[in-house]
């Protein structure tokens, strides 16, 4: 087990490093991932009705048609 050439803690270092990247990375990968599904929900939470009231504040749709669509979604 007398390895005078230190090739077996060389070993066991790169070792540990290329899983200590590996961990990093993941993390990485995760918190990205995490955030982008956040800003997704947030756009996919406006109910119909919201998105309805959107385009009548926008004047896309006339009153009319605002009260008919809202008795359609309720």
């Amino acid at each position: 087990m007398n390895d005078p050439s230190g090739m077996h803690h060389m070993f066991w270092g790169g070792g540990w490093m290329f899983l200590w990247w590996i961990l990093i990375i993941v993390v990485i990968v995760g918190a990205v991932s995490f955030f982008v599904r956040q800003q997704g929900n947030s756009i996919r939470e406006k109910s119909a009705l919201d998105l309805l009231k959107e385009r009548y504040a926008r004047g896309e749709i006339s009153k009319q048609e605002f009260e008919e669509k809202k008795r359609d979604i309720l």
